[in-house]
């Protein structure tokens, strides 16, 4: 009976195209906004995935995101050094900068600024010049896209010099780094000389980076510190979904997204479920010749529900083979923020089996009640 479901299904190649148009188009939109959803998502906590070592984050009690910074007093770090459970506590900042280059224009920066002694957080992707680069005078290490953006069309160079707050930059060397919320480019230096191109304030430790002892929770650490210092202590992964709900809670960005899904959900049912109608009530003959030779409802349905199931794998593979194909083949070209993880398959998957769940509910009941007699009517 499947074979015949599946020689009815594709018997009129332009209803079944039509079908698994609907589909493919909901497919690969409900898959292309989400991943480019996702994508954005990563760009907000790219910063604290680069930052590598420290499994613990201390900050003001009041920061909601890692670009929402709320400097510390220096002293802080003595205290979270004080916390038993503590193996080791270095200086961290963080904020945007403004540099003025040779040739007389501007440009706005993230200036991330390492412990001076380990040069904890810092960047493990440099592929010209070295790390200990840094601990010349006026040293700073730059990302490639920031530099490409800086200086477009020319080649890699170390050695060039601009200004931050009046203060003389000289590059030593270049690092991938992955792009941020902000698209700004990305200098990393010590601390203590970040602390001198950065505006002057009366606070500059933005976050204290830790680890715990061996043995040690890193929730246990975190605790201790909340509860000895009254600041706030999270866990590397804890610090990532605190950021990534803040923008989820507190931008219009998954409100616009889910519209755009939403849409391709709804037009992707209409299209589908109006084409599969149309096919069954062509084939309504063929259903009717089935139920007189004395084929049940109950293999009847299963063959209205394999046609569908049918449609809905096809029209799933095409669909987020496309989405795919698109972002990727577009990340390279405009550098569009595109992520597509493993759940992003998943809900796709379950969006198509609910709109060819709907598409074939609305013709299961007219092929159920056809008549058997209607095959000797002309």
């Amino acid at each position: 009976m499947l074979w015949i479901a599946w020689k009815m299904l594709i018997g009129n190649r332009v209803k079944y195209l039509g079908i698994v148009f609907g589909v493919v188009f909901a497919a690969l939109l409900i898959a292309q906004q989400s991943s480019i959803f996702c994508g954005l998502m990563s760009l907000t906590i790219s910063q604290i995935r680069d930052v590598e070592g420290p499994g613990i984050w201390v900050m003001d009690e009041n920061v909601q995101f890692v670009d929402d910074v709320k400097p510390l007093s220096d002293t802080e770090l003595f205290r979270v050094k004080g916390v038993a459970g503590v193996a080791w506590a270095v200086r961290f900042y963080k904020g945007i900068a403004r540099a003025r280059l040779q040739e007389g224009s501007y440009e706005q920066m993230i200036l991330l600024g390492l412990d001076d002694a380990t040069l904890v957080g810092a960047p493990a992707g440099i592929f010209m010049g070295s790390i200990a680069d840094l601990r010349k005078p006026d040293a700073v290490i730059m990302d490639d896209a920031g530099y490409r953006r800086i200086w477009p069309g020319e080649p890699y160079r170390l050695g060039r010099v601009f200004e931050m707050n009046d203060r003389r930059a000289v590059l030593v060397g270049l690092t991938k780094a992955s792009r941020t919320f902000q698209s700004f480019p990305i200098v990393y230096t010590r601390y203590s000389q970040a602390v001198v191109f950065a505006p002057r304030e009366r606070k500059v430790l933005s976050f204290v980076l830790a680890d715990a002892s061996p043995g040690v929770p890193s929730e246990e650490v975190c605790r201790r510190i909340s509860e000895q210092t009254g600041l706030q202590a999270v866990t590397r992964n804890e610090f990532i979904w605190k950021t990534i709900r803040y923008y989820l809670a507190k931008t219009g960005i998954p409100v616009n997204f889910a519209v755009t899904v939403l849409l391709g959900f709804i037009v992707g049912t209409a299209i589908a479920g109006q084409t599969f109608y149309l096919f069954t009530v062509e084939n309504i003959r063929q259903f009717g010749a089935l139920k007189a030779m004395g084929t049940g409802n109950g293999t009847i349905l299963g063959m209205v529900l394999f046609q569908a199931l049918q449609v809905g794998v096809v029209g799933y593979g095409v669909g987020v083979g496309l989405a795919a194909l698109f972002g990727f083949g577009t990340r390279a070209l405009s550098r569009l923020s595109f992520f597509m993880p493993w759940q992003v398959l998943v809900i796709t998957a379950v969006a198509v089996f609910l709109i060819v769940l709907l598409a074939s509910l609305l013709s299961i009941r007219k092929v159920l009640v056809v008549d058997p007699a209607i095959v000797f009517r002309g």
